[in-house]
């Protein structure tokens, strides 16, 4: 009996060494789409008003999603949960051929952007659900945070402004733990989506923006 132990003991404990050593490491990064095969099945669009066009391009051997959108607002998203608090930093690249003369991020009948990207985090209350929207605006200063007006749970934090670096290539690299504290005063809920969007039928008129791999890494990376 006793040997019997012993031996079921080095079974369990075996299997359970090999659980350990095969259970995968939590990765330090997670890039949601590389485009190397047009866009994942993973984005689904969101119509608002009219039908913003979304379509893999590329440029000097780098695919990227251009956004062409005429006096219409549409949103790609992407559904991907996770805790913010192990990934909190989200980065990409983006550029917009323009900045829309009309818009105004204060103001309903005019917040039109050229480029966003979104960070959503859902409420069991559709309405009740809070974002992060990262924006290259017409008017506000950057590193400026403002309510959206039409949904106040949504903040605007203007990464560029104005027409002075159109044309350009940027990366970003923000850490949402942070944003979220700043924007509304406490550590943020699960993420529940990541999205981009061109809008323009406020204003209506046109704009063109190119979006690059988004990507979220744990703070260290």
């Amino acid at each position: 009996m006793r040997i019997g132990i012993l031996l079921g003991g080095s079974v369990l404990l075996s299997v359970f060494v090999v659980l350990v050593f095969q259970m995968p490491a939590r990765a330090s990064e997670i890039l949601l789409d590389d485009y190397k095969s047009g866009l994942s099945p993973k984005w689904r669009e969101k119509c608002l008003a009219g039908k913003t066009s979304y379509e893999v391009i590329e440029e000097d051997g780098q695919p990227y999603i251009k956004a062409t959108s005429r006096s219409a607002a549409s949103a790609l998203y992407y559904k991907i949960e996770y805790d913010a608090k192990e990934y909190p930093i989200i980065t990409w690249s983006w550029k917009v051929a323009n900045v829309l003369t009309k818009g105004n991020a204060l103001e309903k009948k005019s917040h039109d952007f050229a480029a966003r990207v979104m960070v959503i985090f859902p409420a069991a209350i559709p309405w009740n659900s809070q974002a992060l929207s990262y924006t290259w605006a017409n008017r506000l200063p950057i590193g400026s945070v403002t309510p959206n007006p039409s949904l106040p749970s949504a903040n605007t934090i203007a990464l560029k402004s104005g027409p002075t670096q159109t044309g350009q290539w940027f990366e970003e690299r923000r850490n949402i733990v942070e944003d979220y504290r700043r924007c509304f005063g406490q550590d943020p809920p699960q993420v529940g989506a990541i999205a981009i969007m061109t809008d323009t039928d406020d204003t209506c008129e046109e704009a063109m923006a190119w979006y690059g791999p988004i990507r979220i890494s744990a703070a260290t990376n």
